[in-house]
């Protein structure tokens, strides 16, 4: 599996939001596939709450993970069998 890193630290809500659903609509066959992790960088608190939503709502599996100075959100296709989940 690839993994895309996206840096948005600096960038705050609703921008943050608005680059992440660019990045998963334009990259949204490799996500379904399994053949791509996006993984966004955010120093924005607000955005470890809009992102992994919006993404769950769409049908991606989420990870948010705090880091020293900044938050990750992974998002990547859900599991066979699994269900949609909100975050």
């Amino acid at each position: 599996m690839d993994v895309k890193e996206i840096d948005m630290r600096g960038q705050i809500c609703p921008s943050t939001l608005l680059t992440a659903l660019r990045e998963i609509n334009a990259n949204k066959t490799a996500l379904r596939s399994g053949a791509l992790r996006l993984s966004f960088l955010s120093d924005n608190r607000d955005s470890t709450a809009t992102i992994p939503e919006s993404a769950a709502n769409m049908g991606y599996e989420v990870i948010v993970a705090k880091n020293d100075d900044s938050y990750r959100i992974d998002i990547f296709a859900q599991s066979a069998g699994m269900e949609k989940r909100t975050a």
